[in-house]
C-alpha cells in the first residue's frame, strides 16, 4: 500500500469530495416516501439494483472509457463517450445531477493538477461544447492521476453507494451502523461489477433500472422533496 497513486485515489474517493452529490438521492427518496425502502435490507436491494443495472454498466464502464481514451490523448473519444450517457439518461434529474457533478469533478481535479487534458475538457463543458458527464470527468481524473482501469471503476462505484447510502441516513430511522453494514454488504457486488466495467468497452455500455428511473421521474412530483433528485 505504498503506491503514491493511493492517496489521489482516496482523495477524489472521498465523500468530502465536492461534486454536490449530497443533493440528490437519484431515486432513492421516492422509494422511501412510497414506503418501498424502509431499512437496511430494503436499502442494500436498492442500491444492489442500482449498481447492477445502471452504475455499474453504463457509469462505471463510461469512466473506464474515458480513462482509457484521455491515456491516449484521444479527447474525442471521451466526449464521444459524454454524448452517449447524455442519451442514455432519460430521466432529467438524474441527467443534470450527473452533469452537475461533473462539472465540479471537472473544475477541482484541472484546478488541484493542472493537467492539460483536464483543463481543456473543463473549458469545452464551461461553453456547452461537452455535456461533461460525472463518469466522463472521473475517468478523465483517473487517467491524469495513473489509475488503473479497475482500481477507478471501484473508486467510482464505491463513492456513489457510499453517497446513496449518507442519503438514506437522512431519509430513514436508521443510524450510522446500520449504514456501515449495508455499505460493507455491498463490497463484493461493488468488486465484481467493476470487474465487469473494467472489461468492456466504449460500444458496451448498456443501462436497465426501470424502477429507478420511474421514481426518478416521480420525484419531481412530490410534495415534500428533501433531495433534487
Amino acid at each position: 500500500m505504498t503506491d503514491p497513486r493511493l492517496l489521489s485515489l482516496l482523495h477524489f474517493a472521498d465523500s468530502a469530495f465536492p461534486t454536490g452529490g449530497y443533493a440528490h438521492s437519484f431515486g432513492l427518496e421516492t422509494y422511501c416516501q412510497a414506503g418501498l425502502v424502509r431499512g437496511r435490507e430494503d436499502l442494500e436491494r436498492f442500491l444492489e439494483a442500482m449498481i447492477e443495472g445502471s452504475a455499474g454498466p453504463c457509469d462505471a464502464t463510461a469512466a473506464v472509457s474515458a480513462l482509457r481514451a484521455a491515456a491516449c490523448e484521444d479527447l474525442r473519444t471521451c466526449r464521444e463517450v459524454d454524448e452517449t450517457l447524455e442519451a442514455m439518461k432519460p430521466v432529467k434529474e438524474f441527467r443534470e445531477a450527473s452533469r452537475q457533478m461533473g462539472r465540479q469533478t471537472l473544475r477541482v481535479a484541472a484546478a488541484l493538477t493542472g493537467e492539460t487534458r483536464l483543463v481543456r475538457y473543463a473549458a469545452d463543458v464551461d461553453k456547452a461544447l461537452a455535456p461533461g458527464h460525472h463518469a466522463v470527468a472521473y475517468g478523465l481524473a483517473a487517467a491524469a492521476l495513473g489509475w488503473e482501469p479497475q482500481v477507478a471503476a471501484t473508486a467510482y462505484l464505491y463513492s456513489t453507494t457510499a453517497l446513496l447510502i449518507g442519503a438514506a441516513l437522512r431519509l430513514l430511522s436508521m443510524g450510522q451502523m446500520e449504514g456501515q453494514r449495508a455499505l460493507w454488504a455491498l463490497h463484493p457486488v461493488i468488486e465484481r461489477v467493476a470487474r465487469e466495467a473494467a472489461a468492456r468497452d466504449a460500444a458496451d455500455l448498456w443501462s436497465f433500472a426501470p424502477g429507478i428511473e420511474i421514481a426518478g421521474i416521480r420525484h419531481a412530483a412530490l410534495e415534500m422533496r428533501l433531495f433534487r433528485s
